[in-house]
């Protein structure tokens, strides 16, 4: 496996060179201007200055290296300089990705916006899966039963309602007819007490349930779907012959088959995680980082975009990998030498 490992990363080297050239070509033939948000009153010459500082002037092959070597090079070391306290090289000249709205390093910005993220999303897609796996096994076990079609109910208006809808639908009676939680996300809440943890936990309430309602949905109909698939294959009669468990039967052999496909799933959804909820973050005012993507957009914010676009090509290769790898830990059939 350590092997196989090695060779999918070495790999995975010239396919994100690739992504990365493609998602800056076609990101910087996109029509847009940094002094396009300007006063008008400012003169052309110094216009041009302005687009000469930010390196617009230089042929694109030179920029296009320069992203890389800021956003492989640069910042790793801007990062491991700020982890460990210790100085490499000279930072002080050291160039790295600046957003063309707030001249600030696109890296600190996405940090900033990054734990926001991870508290709503992270934890609404790790509530997904808890609740979807055991509802996925119970219906697929109990087939037809009014479990099942509860849940399978559930599922179908998780999947097909939009998130935006739901979380309107929360916002009006949670918010506005009940006013038990509130609307919108203060991000600047510091959690000191328990008072100020109690308030966190209720603005996190309506959109951590938003989102686990559609991972949950999805990730239940993968379960209940693979589970119904490996019930009625001929080891799952064999073991039974044997007189093993019902219990050992399908929670050892059945569950541990059926996860294969689903990991598939979970792994690949884990990098939206890491992207934000675009929709939903701006339903309930949350800054993370889908809401950092979609400013960058309105704005026309090249090196915003270009860098966020890419740490999510990076994450989906990343967990692509981790899939892989878990196959062979749930099936042992699976040989990577």
């Amino acid at each position: 496996m350590l092997n196989y490992t090695i060779r999918r990363l070495l790999f995975a080297v010239p396919t994100l060179l690739v992504i990365s050239f493609i998602i800056f070509a076609i990101l910087d033939l996109a029509p847009s201007d940094p002094t396009g948000n300007l006063p008008l009153t400012i003169p052309a010459e110094v216009r041009a200055q302005i687009r000469e500082a930010l390196g617009l002037g230089q042929p694109f092959p030179i920029r296009y290296m320069k992203w890389l070597q800021q956003f492989f090079i640069n910042e790793p070391l801007n990062m491991m300089e700020q982890w460990w306290g210790i100085q490499i090289g000279d930072s002080a000249n050291r160039l790295r990705v600046t957003s063309w709205a707030t001249r600030s390093p696109v890296v600190d910005l996405i940090v900033e916006r990054m734990p926001q993220t991870l508290w709503v999303v992270g934890m609404s897609y790790v509530l997904g899966i808890l609740i979807a796996l055991p509802i996925g096994v119970i219906s697929a076990y109990k087939q037809y039963s009014i479990f099942d079609q509860i849940g399978t109910f559930i599922s179908m208006i998780g999947f097909s309602v939009p998130t935006f809808f739901t979380g309107i639908v929360l916002i009006v009676i949670f918010s506005v007819q009940l006013g038990w939680l509130p609307s919108i996300y203060d991000t600047t809440l510091q959690v000191t007490d328990w008072p100020s943890f109690w308030k966190q936990v209720k603005q996190m309430m309506m959109p951590v349930f938003v989102l686990a309602l559609f991972n949950a949905a999805q990730i239940a109909r993968f379960m209940r779907s693979s589970m119904l698939d490996n019930l009625n294959q001929d080891y799952v009669r064999t073991a039974r012959a044997k007189g093993l468990r019902e219990q050992t039967v399908v929670l050892t052999h059945v569950l541990r088959n059926s996860l294969i496909p689903v990991v598939t799933v979970i792994a690949l959804g884990i990098p939206q995680v890491f992207g934000g909820a675009i929709i939903t973050e701006q339903i309930f005012r949350v800054n993370g980082l889908g809401q950092l993507l979609i400013i960058g957009i309105e704005g026309a914010d090249i090196p915003l975009v270009q860098t966020l676009t890419f740490i999510f090509a990076v994450l989906i290769v990343l967990f692509n990998l981790v899939a892989d790898l878990l196959y062979g830990i749930l099936d042992p059939r699976i040989r990577y030498d």
